[in-house]
């Protein structure tokens, strides 16, 4: 199996275990259905999915609260009985989730690498095996959070142990079999549906969305355009309607003194009215200026300028690089080049309301015109009967 922009294969011994836990949920046809086991499944998929999304998101990948020594062993133990690999495996893959979010470097992009991949193919893959410790020093410090790395499923066995002597085999079968498969799938869906449904409310460079059925699956995970716009933050509900059942479990954890320190948002964060940083403002305009036809432009002015008594002079500037693409504008004005008000309209209609869309604008022309400058600089190297392809 490979994705279609990636050419690593599926290591299919290491998805054995997946499929087998898969599997194994079909046993419940030959062990029957309880009700104890019924309800052990849904206790065990709530637990988990607040340990998830507690333990491995908001605090392990991105300290958005503080606690103590115990409980982030607790935690962590917990989080890893979903059998999603090592904890610092799964915070070190999110933080480089987030450093790349939706470029080719993401591990996870629906938008590079096709759904499929982004939904589970990616953990299969050799290269990602590996844990990433300098990414996760501050976690790498803790010598039973790299022991309980190194042994990433022996807490889901534990558990797998457990509901079986709760109960029999109807408990490890629908108890944790299907528990285990609905939290991966949870989890999952936040790489990939949550990049690709929903509403984003917030620029932030990447395909992340909002979703009120994601935020009801995973306690809150699915308000995901919310956690990009402001990582650090132990809410991703910012709207009281966006219901968000882990911070409201780790609030009440913070009265009874196991956790502290819990960062929310800003007002100006949550309001919109913040400032973008020159890293996604510069994302966002370098995605701008190629969503246009940028091909097409270079065409018509290389036919507009071909025609023109200063074709030879100008031809000759840009193919011995002695004219900047800034230079080269300053001279050059052509009504088929889009302008920074065309420019401005198109992002205003295609993106979020925020403060930075001036800036945001600036810089997609800019990176608009040394696009087209680029195509230029490659046609004059062509025959001339060539176009820019």
């Amino acid at each position: 199996m490979t994705s279609g922009t990636n050419s690593d294969d599926i290591a299919y011994p290491s998805s054995i275990g997946f499929v087998l836990i898969h599997v194994g949920c079909l046993a419940v046809f030959w062990t029957g259905l309880t009700w104890r086991a019924i309800v052990l499944a849904a206790v065990l998929y709530l637990v988990r999915i607040f340990a998830i999304g507690a333990g491995y998101h908001r605090y392990f990948a991105h300290r958005a609260f503080r606690t103590s020594r115990v409980f982030q062993f607790c935690l962590a133990f917990v989080a890893q009985t979903s059998a999603q690999r090592g904890i610092l495996w799964w915070a070190a893959k999110h933080r480089q989730h987030h450093k790349h979010s939706d470029t080719a470097a993401d591990v996870h992009s629906p938008a590079q690498h096709g759904f499929l991949y982004a939904h589970l193919g990616w953990i299969f893959v050799p290269r990602n095996d590996v844990t990433d410790y300098s990414a996760v020093r501050d976690l790498a410090r803790y010598k039973d959070l790299v022991w309980l790395n190194r042994q990433p499923y022996l807490p889901a066995a534990v558990l797998a142990f457990a509901t079986w002597l709760l109960a029999g085999w109807p408990g490890l079968a629908v108890g944790f079999c299907w528990s285990t498969v609905a939290v991966w799938h949870a989890t999952f869906s936040i790489n990939s549906l949550a990049h690709v449904i929903g509403r984003q409310r917030y620029v932030t460079g990447d395909q992340s969305r909002n979703h009120w059925l994601l935020a009801l699956l995973t306690m809150g995970e699915g308000w995901h355009n919310n956690h990009h716009a402001y990582q650090a933050s132990v809410r991703q509900g910012f709207r009281w309607w966006e219901y968000d059942p882990t911070y409201y479990t780790l609030r009440v954890l913070s009265w009874a003194g196991f956790v502290w320190d819990l960062h929310v948002p800003p007002k100006a964060v949550i309001r919109g009215d913040h400032k973008l940083g020159r890293q996604v403002i510069d994302k966002v305009a370098g995605q701008i200026a190629a969503s246009f036809p940028i091909n097409q432009i270079a065409n018509q002015v290389y036919e507009a300028l071909a025609h023109t008594p200063r074709w030879a002079e100008l031809k000759a500037r840009i193919s011995s690089a002695r004219t900047h693409a800034e230079t080269f504008w300053s001279e050059v004005d052509l009504p088929v080049v889009p302008t920074l008000e065309e420019v401005r309209r198109y992002a205003r209609e295609r993106l979020a309301q925020t403060p930075s869309l001036e800036d945001i604008a600036l810089r997609a022309r800019e990176r608009l015109l040394e696009l087209i400058y680029s195509r230029l600089s490659e046609a004059t190297m062509l025959p001339a009967s060539a176009s820019i392809n």
